[in-house]
């Protein structure tokens, strides 16, 4: 299947790294027009400047930051086709017991792969209903289907209401031609928290989890990639409201 959108124009955030700047290379090589997103300001410049893309820092948790950031794309193209959601992340946390959880590492998570996706997403709303066709697709996570591997209450928490949020914005955006679909990653090494991950579990655990998967490796952000380009798609124009797991066959 060869999979083009020349002429749509597609939003990627988290596009720092990792998944998110699969997304961003994925969607440009597809022929779209790709602006990138991430809090953190000089990895996404780096990102922009290698994949000839426009980018721009910002802290999605904020509303008012998000909506601006919608309106900004908005006045360079004149569209805006698909939202491409990988901002998140564990934010630097490591599982413990449910006991020295903070207020402050709780609300965190909730923000970075939460709010960010819905603020985007409602900014995005009124346009995207105006124009009768879109895609949304969100980066939920295997934790958001089971229990986190990482062991962080509030990142599987919040995982999971991602997926909620996605099921419940297919119900609202359906009936005006934007599906709404999440893609959960299995294990990616995309970052030095996920390598951080896979060491802490030493060579016996890392060979339980790979015996975990029916494909005995682990996936690549390439793999996320893939799934995310074909949700956005015309030929997926009648899935939506799904969370697919992109996870080797996780058992």
């Amino acid at each position: 299947m060869d999979i083009r959108l020349d002429g749509r124009v597609v939003l990627v955030t988290g596009a720092a790294q990792g998944i998110g700047r699969a997304l961003a290379q994925a969607f440009r090589d597809a022929g779209a027009r790709v602006h990138l997103t991430d809090l953190d300001a000089d990895g996404v410049a780096a990102v922009g400047r290698d994949l000839g893309l426009p980018a721009k820092a910002g802290d999605l948790s904020d509303r008012e930051v998000a909506h601006g950031l919608v309106r900004d794309v908005l006045g360079q193209e004149g569209r805006l086709d698909i939202l491409a959601l990988a901002a998140g992340g564990v934010r630097g946390q490591v599982g413990g017991p449910i006991e020295a959880v903070t207020e402050a590492a709780w609300r965190a998570l909730f923000q970075a792969n939460v709010d960010a996706a819905f603020w985007v997403a409602q900014a995005a709303a009124p346009h995207l209903r105006q124009a009768g066709w879109g895609r949304i697709v969100a980066i939920a996570s295997g934790a958001g289907l089971r229990p986190s591997l990482t062991g962080i209450q509030a990142y599987a928490a919040a995982k999971h209401a991602l997926v909620g949020v996605v099921r419940q914005l297919s119900w609202e955006f359906g009936p005006h031609g934007t599906t709404v679909n999440g893609v959960a990653p299995g294990l990616i090494l995309t970052n030095p928290a996920t390598h951080a991950q896979w060491e802490a579990y030493g060579e016996a655990g890392q060979a339980r989890i790979l015996d975990s998967l029916h494909t005995r490796r682990l996936g690549a952000p390439e793999d996320i990639a893939a799934a995310a380009l074909f949700l956005a798609s015309e030929q997926a124009g009648w899935i939506t409201g799904q969370i697919l797991a992109v996870d080797g066959g996780r058992l």
